[in-house]
């Protein structure tokens, strides 16, 4: 089963805030940690930490809540991701990234 997950990259605790969508989140935050498209938000905000996510099995749902996630105040956005992740750890620090291949 293929899965969608809305996640949010920061450069720093309480810092820059990036939502995103995808199908794919291993490769979009290597995507993101690599800078592999370099004029993007989250490479010149070095946005490149994963301090959230959430997974859906639709896509359309994912996309919907990515979309209400962006409407969201920053105090929600921020609330949100301490409660999931109170020390604002890059989630995918222990992540085994092949960093010689992307897709």
């Amino acid at each position: 089963m293929k899965f969608w997950n809305v996640y949010i990259m920061s450069n720093k605790p309480k810092g820059v805030l990036y939502i995103g969508v995808t199908d794919n989140l291993d490769e979009r935050v290597k995507e993101h940690k690599l800078k592999v498209y370099p004029q993007s938000f989250t490479a010149r905000y070095n946005c490149d930490k994963l301090v959230y996510f959430d997974k859906f099995e639709n896509g359309e749902a994912a996309v919907k809540r990515e979309k209400q996630m962006k409407r969201w105040k920053r105090d929600w956005k921020i609330r949100i991701i301490e409660g999931f992740n109170p020390d604002w750890v890059d989630i995918s620090l222990n992540w085994k990234f092949n960093y010689n291949k992307l897709r």
